[in-house]
């Protein structure tokens, strides 16, 4: 990449001062040097004087984003290796496996993925199929990764401990752009392995780093000790989890379509094992938001379960709690056998305690940051996103759909070569498509080749995404509540941007994509360019505002 050949900065008038009140200057070289002799890295020496090339890109993360990663990189002629905490490609995703996408399977593969598949007999599943979390790893992932542009370069069973510079910390400053970056990987055995790099795509995630239940993003006293009554937020009801759940009063705590779909499996696990039962409880005063449009709603799957969903609360097969905000919980002893946890809360009418078997925490993900602590990254304090992408994500304003194009001028950090990508680089937004991450990986490795043209020329073709109906404002309301909760949420939409392009042959899309007749391109060109496509006349959190929820 360019900012990895300029020249170095003179250092001919630093001053090394520090505590200790010293004003000799120190030129680069001399520092360079120092370090190295102090740290026995004489092997890296060659490698430093240009900066990495020659080293691989690492890639962290088998899944989508990070495979697509290493499809175009591969494309490209790049030397580089795939991390993946898993034991096989798409292992996160594996764990909820049993979960059906929104979208077919036209809106889930990458282009450069497909080009290197289909030669080896590969062919994309029913198009217009929705596949579950299993089927894309098995159909997808799994083939992807054993296509021989990319077999052998993924290492599975190496969890990313940190990424640095080699020889320097976040504090060190002179020579730092000639230096290359460096991954500690940690193997299943506790084996430390690091590796020089002359870029890292960080696709990572977030799966794993769930937010808690208490309020204000704290988690609530007591959570700890109540671990062995809580689940992640995708259990499999119905499947490998059901001992778990049968028999038993689950709460579930979140307002997603993760917990609008775990909501479902109780209600008909319910059915055939006596004695389960089924609470939610969400912050809000209305649910209307993930209820949806029913069969009105562009993603006909989505709108599905937001039907199903009211049905199952209106006949009472879902006892609902709303504007319930956790502040404690209480365990009863050590282990989830010896009783029910009980879940206190606030509400309208005073504190309340739920007594609960099983508590899943539904409540969304946020990204780990720990792993980049020596290195310089700039993220927006509010999303922890990069800088220069968040006010483009941001939730407070944006739903997935209004998000412009972005590529690897919004994704850069101060940290020449360093890229967070996929989901990582949203932050706390939960407005993440997987079509977004494979257009953003394409456009860091085009300027990783040196071809800055098409890094720039970054585009986005999404379906059309939702409704949003105005009767969604006043229904399902407490009894006295104006409906300052209610309304379109993160999907639905009447008011489209300027001039939108119709592109009804798009085969690009993501977790929010779905079988709409007339997939809409949001965005051509540079990214200064590029317009959202408005899914709804308020958007994000500021919906919520403007109805008086601050």
């Amino acid at each position: 990449m360019s900012e990895n050949n300029r020249p170095r900065e003179s250092a001919a008038s630093s001053a090394d001062g520090g505590c200790c009140g010293s004003t000799a200057a120190v030129d680069a070289g001399a520092q360079r040097g120092m370090v190295e002799d102090s740290l026995g890295l004489d092997m890296i020496a060659s490698e430093a004087e240009k900066g990495g090339e020659g080293l691989p890109v690492v890639v962290i993360g088998a899944g989508p984003t990070g495979l697509a990663a290493a499809a175009h990189l591969a494309e490209r002629g790049l030397d580089f290796v795939v991390l993946e905490a898993g034991d096989s490609a798409g292992s996160a995703i594996g764990q909820w496996g049993h979960v059906r996408l929104f979208s077919p399977w036209r809106y889930n593969t990458d282009a450069a993925a497909r080009r290197l598949l289909e030669p080896t007999g590969w062919k994309l599943p029913d198009a217009d199929t929705l596949p579950t979390g299993a089927d894309l790893v098995r159909d997808y992932l799994v083939p992807l990764a054993q296509v021989p542009a990319l077999a052998g370069r993924v290492r599975t069973g190496q969890r990313v401990i940190a990424v640095t510079r080699l020889g320097l910390d976040v504090t060190r400053s002179i020579g730092r752009e000639t230096r290359p970056l460096l991954v500690r990987a940690a193997g299943p055995d506790g084996a430390v392995t690091d590796i020089a790099a002359r870029a890292v795509i960080d696709a990572s995630g977030t799966w794993g780093r769930t937010n808690p239940l208490g309020h204000s993003g704290l988690p609530a006293p007591g959570e700890d000790q109540a671990a062995p009554h809580l689940t992640g937020p995708l259990p499999d009801v119905l499947g490998r989890d059901r001992d778990r759940f049968a028999g038993r009063h689950t709460l579930v705590v979140g307002m997603g379509h993760s917990a609008a779909g775990t909501l479902l499996a109780l209600a008909e696990l319910a059915k055939t094992e006596p004695g389960t039962r089924v609470t939610w409880t969400v912050r809000g005063t209305s649910v209307a938001r993930l209820y949806g449009g029913g069969d009105a709603d562009g993603l006909p799957a989505r709108g599905a379960i937001g039907t199903r969903l009211k049905a199952a609360v209106e006949s009472g097969r879902i006892e609902l709690i709303r504007g319930f905000t956790i502040t404690r919980l209480d365990a009863p002893g050590t282990g989830a056998e010896s009783g029910p946890v009980q879940v206190v809360g606030r509400t309208p009418d005073g504190e309340l305690a739920v007594a609960a078997d099983v508590v899943v925490a539904a409540t969304g993900f946020r990204p780990d940051l720990d792993m980049l602590r020596e290195i310089r990254v700039d993220l927006d304090r509010a999303t922890e996103a990069p800088a220069r992408l968040a006010p483009l994500i941001d939730p407070n304003f944006h739903s997935c759909g209004t998000v412009p194009p972005h590529g690897e001028r919004e994704l850069a950090h101060p940290e020449p070569g360093f890229y967070m990508a996929g989901m990582k680089s949203y932050g706390r937004a939960p407005t993440f498509l997987m079509a977004t991450g494979y257009e953003q990986v394409r456009s860091i490795v085009a300027a990783l080749a040196g071809d800055r043209e098409a890094a720039d020329d970054v585009q986005l073709d999404l379906p059309e995404t939702g409704v949003c109906s105005s009767d969604l404002l006043t229904e399902d309301l407490l009894p006295g509540d104006t409906g300052q909760d209610a309304g379109c949420g993160t999907s639905c939409g009447t008011e489209p941007a300027a001039t939108p392009t119709v592109q009804a042959d798009s085969t690009v899309g993501g977790c929010c994509g779905g079988p709409a007749p007339e997939p809409i391109s949001i965005g051509v060109g540079a990214p200064d360019g590029g317009l959202g496509f408005a899914t709804g006349v308020v958007h994000g959190y500021s919906g919520d505002a403007e109805r008086g929820d601050a």
